[in-house]
């Protein structure tokens, strides 16, 4: 069974259960002893840093939402386990298609159909891209909120959001310092919304 039989597919999952579904999934199979049908289970996920409390903090967000992917040599035994066996999965993303007619009337069955190698590239691209990278910086400030500054030479200080420089972390708030406004450029973390 070489790897030219192989095939990116696509497998439903319930929602919120995918790291569920392909630990389940890994066990059947590794049960079954269909490790050489199958090369790898994956659950595209990327890094995610959000502000809460004036600290950033990291969670990952899921590329696909309710979907498992697996490269995998498909037999009628390895379908059969991922449509009936594994709890939170509910089987493949197919396509319709006839397979003749029987009693006088046309018959449809669903077939998974495999990714396109260039869906493949483009969604493992992005997986190396985003292990690569540092994550993304999601900013839940707006311009004209009150902040209260928690770090630095101006803790304690109460300021407005004036502008927020994603690219580089940044919140540009409006200070009163000795009764004068002051611009003051601060990391996300160096504030916390009042």
């Amino acid at each position: 069974m070489s790897e030219s039989n192989k095939k990116w597919y696509v497998l439903r999952a319930a929602g919120g259960k995918e790291k569920k579904a392909k630990e389940y999934l890994e066990k059947e199979i590794e049960r079954c002893g269909l490790q050489n049908l199958v090369s790898q289970v994956l659950v595209p996920t990327e890094k995610v840093y959000k502000i809460r409390d004036g600290k950033r903090i990291c969670t990952e967000r899921l590329f696909y939402p309710g979907y498992v992917l697996i490269e995998a040599e498909l037999t009628g035994e390895l379908q059969y386990i991922i449509r009936n066996e594994v709890p939170h999965m509910s089987g493949f993303l197919t396509e319709k298609r006839d397979v003749g007619k029987g009693s006088g009337k046309a018959q449809e069955e669903k077939i998974p159909i495999p990714l396109r190698d260039s869906e493949v590239k483009r969604i493992l691209g992005e997986q190396d891209e985003i292990a690569a990278g540092d994550g993304e910086t999601i900013v839940d400030y707006a311009v004209g909120e009150a902040v209260k500054i928690t770090d630095g030479p101006f803790n304690g200080f109460d300021g407005t959001v004036e502008e927020i420089v994603e690219d580089r972390s940044k919140l540009k708030v409006m200070v009163m310092i000795f009764g004068r406004k002051t611009l003051l450029e601060l990391n996300f973390t160096q504030v916390t919304k009042e």
